[in-house]
C-alpha cells in the first residue's frame, strides 16, 4: 500500500518547520496556474495546476510556503488547540512504553522496537530471554541530535547466528533508507552505510555469512521520477566486504533470460539449514508476482540457475520456507485464502499439496511456521484469531488462545524454531499485550508490552454493524464512543475509511483517541469495498473500474450514522489517509451536503496523473493506467481533483502532508487545495497543514504524530461548533 520510494525534490526544511505563523488572512494565497489540457482516448481533461507538480520550482516553493503559513495561522487561532495538543501528548506518555515488531530467534534472543514513554522515536533493542537486560542497539534520536533532522528505523533483521545485525535508517520521513551492518557483540558498525536500500527485503544466507538486499539504481540528473523503482537489483554481500564488491544476484539487469519486467522488484528468501533459495518479485504494491528457485550451492558458481515456478496469475501473496519445503498462501480457487506446500527439490505448483484449506468462515490473512506446527491468522470481522493446524484439528484450525478477547496475532519467528508460539493482542477497549501460549493452551503475559490505561480514561462502548450500501451490499462499520453517549445528532463524529490493497481495519486501542472520545466524540471505522474484509472478492469490488463502491460505501455509512442520530450534517466529519484519499475526497465531492468538515491526509487526490510519479507507477496494478480506455475512465472518476465543481458548497477541508512524502507526492494535496479554494462557495476554510521534516507518516516522531492528531481534532471540533477562534 504505497510502499517506500524516493522522494521528489525536498523543499527547504526551515521554510515549513512547525511554528511558522503569519497574520491570519481572509483568503488563502492564490495558486499560480499554468493550465494544461490532455486528451485521453478522445476525452479532453483540463489540469489548471499542472505546474504545481514541479515542487522544485521557486514559484511552487513560494506558494507552498505561503500555504503552510496560512494553514498555521488558521490552526493557531483555534482556542482549544494548545489544550488538545497537551492532552494528546499526555495520553501518549501516560499509556507507557510502546513496543512493536517483536522478533524471536534461537537462543532466546529477542529483538524489538521500543519507544519509552516520553521519548521521540523508536529504538532497536535486544535481550536474551525475558529476564535478560535490555540493550539498545540503534538509537535514531542520537542521529537526530547530530543532524537536527528526525531519523527512523525502517527495518531490521539479525543474522541466524546472532552475530550481525542488518538495519535500515532514513531521515525526515523520507523512507529513503540506507542499509547498515553492525557487529552485535561490540555494537560497532561493519563497513559504510549502503544507500538506496529502501525496502525491507533483506535476508541472511543459511550460514549467516552473506546478506541479500534490494537496491534501487542511482539515477542520473534529469531522469523522470517514474524510473525510480525500475530495474532494481538484488545484491549478495559477504559480511566484512565493501558494498562495491557485492555480487548482483537477481533482477531485470542481471539475467535477461528470466524475462523479468522492469518493475519486477526482487527479494531472496533463505532458510536456516535450507539447501535452496527462492527469489520473489512484486511491483512493491501488490504481493502477487513471480517465484524462482535455485540451489544455495550455486552461489559458488558464476551463474545462478534460477528456475521459475510461478507467475502473478497464480495469485500467491505470502511465501515461507522451512528446510527444503516451500509454503505458499494463495487465493487461486479460494478467495479467502489457503496454504499449499511443495518440496523445493522438484518444485512445481501442479504437484503442491494443500496443507490448510480455505476457511469455512473468515479470511486466512497470514500464516506462520513454528517448530512443529503451522499457524494461520483467521480474520473474522474486525478481529483476528491465531489458529493452530495439526492432524485432528477442525478445518479452520484450533484457536490457540481462546480465552483472550479481541484479536491475537503471531509474533515473528523467522527461523521457525519456537515450539510454543507467542501472540500479540489487540481490541477496541484493551491495551495490547504479548502473551506466551503454553502447551496446555493457557497464556501468560511476557511483560514485553507494559502499556497502562491512562488515568481517567472513559469506559467505551463499541458496536459492530453491517450497513446497507447503495446497491444493497452490507458494509462492516465499527462505532466507538464513551459509555452512555446520548444519540441526539449533536455528537462530533469522525468516519474513517481506506478501501485499497485489501487492507482491513482491525480492532485496536489508541490512547490518543481518548482526547476525542472524552469530549463526546464518535469514531466510526468502515471496511468499505477495496478492503479485504471478506477476502479477495471484497478487495476486487473496490478496485480499478469498481472503485466507486469504495466512496459510495463510505457515503452510505455517513448517512447511516446520521440516521441513527450519532451525528448530523453539522457534526459529521470524514477522514482518509493515503489511498484513503480517494475514499474521503470522492465522498466529499459526491455528497458534500453530508459533511461539515473533512481531513485529506497525505491523500491520493489526482489519480489521473499518479502514474507519472515514482510510486504511482507501482500502483497501476491497484488503480489502473490511463493507457487503457476503461481504466482511464475509472481513474478520472476516482480523481478528486478532477471531480471538484465550481460554485459547490463544499465542507471545510484540511489537507495534511509531509513535504518529503515518498509514497504520495505532496502535489496531490497542493493541486486539490488550489482547486477547492477557488471552487468552493460555502465560505468554509480550505487549507494545508504541511510539515517540512515529515513524509507519509512513517518514521514521524512522537511529537510530530501527537501534534498532527491534535490539529485534526481541533480543526474538526471547531467546524462542528464545539470550539471557537481566538481574537
Amino acid at each position: 500500500m504505497f510502499r517506500s520510494i524516493a522522494h521528489r525534490g525536498r523543499l527547504a526544511l526551515a521554510a515549513f518547520a512547525c511554528g511558522a505563523v503569519s497574520a491570519f488572512a481572509a483568503a488563502p494565497p492564490p495558486a499560480p496556474s499554468e493550465p494544461v489540457t490532455d486528451t485521453f482516448h478522445g476525452v479532453r481533461v483540463a489540469d489548471p495546476y499542472r505546474n504545481l507538480e514541479n515542487v522544485k520550482s521557486p514559484q511552487t516553493q513560494a506558494w507552498f510556503k505561503a500555504q503552510a503559513e496560512y494553514g498555521e495561522a488558521i490552526l493557531s487561532r483555534i482556542d482549544i488547540r494548545d489544550e488538545m495538543a497537551r492532552r494528546v501528548a499526555e495520553l501518549g506518555r501516560s499509556s507507557g512504553d510502546l513496543v512493536r515488531e517483536v522478533v524471536r530467534l534461537p537462543g532466546e534472543r529477542l529483538y524489538y522496537l521500543k519507544r519509552p514513554a516520553g521519548a521521540s522515536q523508536f529504538k532497536l533493542v535486544m535481550r536474551v530471554g525475558l529476564k535478560g537486560a535490555e540493550r539498545v542497539l540503534v538509537d535514531p534520536e542520537q542521529l537526530a541530535k547530530a543532524t537536527g533532522v528526525p531519523h527512523a528505523i525502517n527495518y531490521f533483521m539479525p543474522s541466524w547466528d546472532g552475530r550481525t545485525l542488518a538495519y535500515g535508517v532514513s531521515a525526515g520521513g523520507s523512507e529513503d533508507a540506507s542499509l547498515q551492518l553492525m557487529d552485535i557483540a561490540s555494537g560497532k558498525p561493519i563497513g559504510a552505510p549502503i544507500p538506496r536500500v529502501r525496502e525491507s527485503y533483506v535476508s541472511w544466507s543459511p550460514d549467516s555469512r552473506h546478506l541479500a538486499y534490494n537496491q534501487v539504481r542511482e539515477l542520473p540528473d534529469g531522469a523522470p521520477d517514474t524510473e525510480t523503482f525500475l530495474d532494481t537489483t538484488v545484491f549478495l554481500l559477504k559480511v566484512g566486504q565493501p558494498a562495491s564488491r557485492a555480487r548482483p544476484l537477481f533482477g531485470p539487469l542481471v539475467d535477461t533470460s528470466l524475462k523479468l519486467e522492469r518493475i519486477d522488484v526482487g527479494s531472496i528468501y533463505f532458510a536456516p539449514g535450507g539447501r535452496y533459495m527462492v527469489a520473489r518479485t512484486t511491483d512493491t504494491t501488490v504481493p502477487e508476482g513471480k517465484l524462482f528457485v535455485a540451489p544455495v550451492a550455486s552461489l559458488a558458481g558464476r551463474r545462478i540457475p534460477w528456475r521459475q515456478i510461478s507467475s502473478a496469475a497464480d495469485k500467491i501473496t505470502d511465501v515461507q520456507m522451512r528446510g527444503d519445503t516451500l509454503y505458499l498462501r494463495t487465493y487461486t480457487g479460494a478467495p479467502r485464502g489457503r496454504v499449499i506446500a511443495m518440496p523445493l527439490k522438484d518444485a512445481a505448483l501442479a504437484r503442491a499439496r494443500e496443507v490448510v484449506a480455505e476457511p469455512t468462515q473468515g479470511v486466512l490473512r497470514e500464516f506462520g511456521l513454528g517448530r512443529d506446527a503451522l499457524y494461520t491468522e483467521l480474520q473474522l470481522g474486525f478481529n483476528t484469531r491465531v489458529m493452530r493446524h495439526a492432524k485432528g484439528t477442525p478445518r479452520d484450525g484450533q484457536d490457540i488462545a481462546p480465552g483472550q478477547a479481541g484479536s491475537t496475532f503471531l509474533i515473528g519467528d523467522p527461523a521457525h524454531a519456537q515450539r510454543q508460539p507467542w501472540v500479540g493482542t489487540s481490541s477496541w477497549t484493551d491495551l495490547p499485550r504479548v502473551l506466551a501460549v503454553e502447551a496446555d493452551g493457557s497464556t501468560r503475559d511476557t511483560g514485553l508490552r507494559n502499556s497502562q490505561r491512562p488515568a481517567g480514561a472513559p469506559e467505551l462502548e463499541v458496536s459492530e454493524v453491517m450497513v446497507p450500501s447503495h446497491d444493497g451490499v452490507r458494509v462492516p462499520l465499527a462505532v466507538i464512543h464513551r459509555k452512555g453517549l446520548v444519540r441526539d445528532g449533536s455528537n462530533p463524529t469522525m468516519l474513517i475509511g481506506y478501501g485499497a490493497y485489501g487492507f482491513t481495519f482491525e480492532a485496536y486501542y489508541d490512547p490518543r483517541a481518548l482526547a476525542w472520545l472524552e469530549r463526546g466524540g464518535v469514531i466510526a471505522f468502515a471496511n468499505v469495498r477495496g478492503s479485504g474484509a471478506f477476502g479477495d472478492e471484497w478487495h476486487r469490488a473496490g478496485f480499478k473500474t469498481t472503485k466507486p463502491n469504495t466512496w459510495k460505501d463510505g457515503i452510505a455509512c455517513a448517512r447511516w450514522l446520521i440516521e441513527q442520530r450519532y451525528a448530523s450534517p453539522a457534526t459529521m466529519g470524514i477522514w482518509g489517509t493515503s489511498a484513503g484519499g480517494i475514499f474521503v475526497g470522492r465522498a466529499v465531492t459526491a455528497a458534500p451536503e453530508l459533511f461539515a468538515a473533512a481531513v485529506f491526509d497525505v491523500g491520493v487526490l489526482d489519480a489521473v496523473r499518479s502514474e507519472e510519479s515514482a510510486n504511482g507507477i507501482t500502483n497501476i496494478s491497484e488503480f489502473g493506467t490511463v493507457k487503457d480506455p476503461a481504466e482511464f475512465a475509472a481513474l478520472l472518476e476516482m480523481s478528486t481533483y478532477h471531480q471538484i465543481r465550481d460554485g459547490t458548497a463544499y465542507p471545510a477541508v484540511m489537507l495534511v502532508h509531509g513535504m518529503n512524502d515518498p509514497r504520495v507526492d505532496v502535489w496531490n494535496s497542493g493541486k486539490a487545495a488550489a482547486r477547492l479554494q477557488l471552487a468552493s462557495s460555502s465560505g468554509k476554510p480550505v487549507f494545508m497543514r504541511l510539515d517540512g521534516q515529515a513524509g507519509h507518516g512513517v518514521g514521524s516522531t512522537a511529537q510530530q504524530a501527537a501534534s498532527q492528531r491534535a490539529d485534526i481534532y481541533s480543526f474538526l471540533l471547531w467546524q462542528f461548533g464545539k470550539a471557537g477562534l481566538k481574537p
